[in-house]
This record gives structure tokens, sequence and C-alpha cells, in this order.
């Protein structure tokens, strides 16, 4: 990525220390060094922020970025995350499906076999977390969205709704794995 040069260019233009600069943009010290060594990419309001700090185009601010932030979100989206979300989808399913017959014929240690199956599919439903988090997937397609020519308050609004996808999904499976386990506790002790 580019931004990071982008970044220290400009900043340096203006003579500005990155205190300066995490202090006319709103965030720390530690984020405008890590937007220069592309540890982490800076969200679309401080890119925005920046480019009219620097006087420059937002275009200008992104360079070659944007190119390569579509080849990101593709080559992030459709291997890693597709892989990784049938291994979920396969784990899900066979917990569903194994809970009765492991508690109804090996009783308690079915029962360990079956927190064991759960235990694993959260673990991968945490890993995807972390892997969208790694690469800036989100970020990525804010910025995208906004060089397309989307309004900022949509793109933000897109971002608040996706922050909510998580808490409905984990609401989601608590509800399935309660269900799941009434009906098990029906079918053993009727």
């Amino acid at each position: 990525m580019e931004i990071g040069n982008q970044i220290k260019k400009y900043r340096g233009k203006l003579k500005w220390s990155q205190e300066v600069l995490a202090e006319k943009t709103f965030v720390s010290r530690q984020t405008v060094s890590s937007w220069e060594n592309d540890k982490s990419y800076p969200d679309i309001h401080s890119l925005l922020m920046l480019s009219k700090l620097f006087n420059i185009s937002l275009d200008e601010l992104v360079k070659g970025d944007v190119e390569s932030m579509k080849n990101e979100i593709q080559k992030n989206d459709n291997k890693k995350f597709n892989s990784l979300a049938w291994l979920l989808a396969g784990e899900y399913i066979l917990m569903v499906l194994s809970a009765v017959p492991l508690m109804k014929y090996l009783g308690w240690l079915g029962g360990v076999i079956w927190g064991i199956l759960v235990s694993v599919s959260l673990f991968t439903a945490v890993k995807v977390e972390k892997l969208k988090k790694e690469n800036n997937i989100q970020t990525y397609k804010e910025i995208k969205a906004f060089m397309e020519g989307k309004p900022l308050d949509e793109i933000s609004a897109d971002r608040m709704s996706s922050l909510n996808k998580p808490v409905v999904k984990a609401a989601f499976g608590a509800g399935i794995a309660l269900l799941v386990c009434t009906l098990m506790t029906f079918l053993l002790f009727r």
C-alpha cells in the first residue's frame, strides 16, 4: 500500500510531526505511526481529513491503493472467507445432527464430545472475524464505495449495520443451541 508513504510525504512537506498530524486528525500519534508504517489503514473519515489537511484530492492521497484494495477485497472475500464459511457451515450441521445421538448412545461422554465440537465451531467463527479485521476488509470496502461516488452517510450506515451482524449471528446461534438442548432434553428424559 502507498498510503503510508503518501502520509509521510505530505506531512513532511508541511513540516508537521506525527503528534501535530494526530492532533489535527483527532487520533493518537501511534495511529499516525501505524498508518505511515502500513500497519493499519485510515478509515474513510480520516482519509477525508488527511486529504483536506494536505490540500490534495482523495484520489491523489490513495494513489495506487484503490486497485490493490479491489484485488484485496476479492482475494480475501473469495478464498479465505468462503473456505472458512463452508467449514463453519459443516461444523454447525454436524453439531446439530450429532447432539441427540451422542447424548443418547454415549451419555455424558457424548455431551463432552458435543461440547468439543461446539468449541471448535466457535473457534472457527472467531477466526473468520479475526481475518476480516486483520485484512481491513470493511475499511477497504468503505473506501472503494466512496471512490465510486457513494455518499459518506450511506457508507457509515453500511458500517453500522455490519457491526450488528455478528450480534445477530450470535443470537441466532444461541437460539439454535437452546432449541437443540431443549429437544435433546425432551428426547432423553421423557
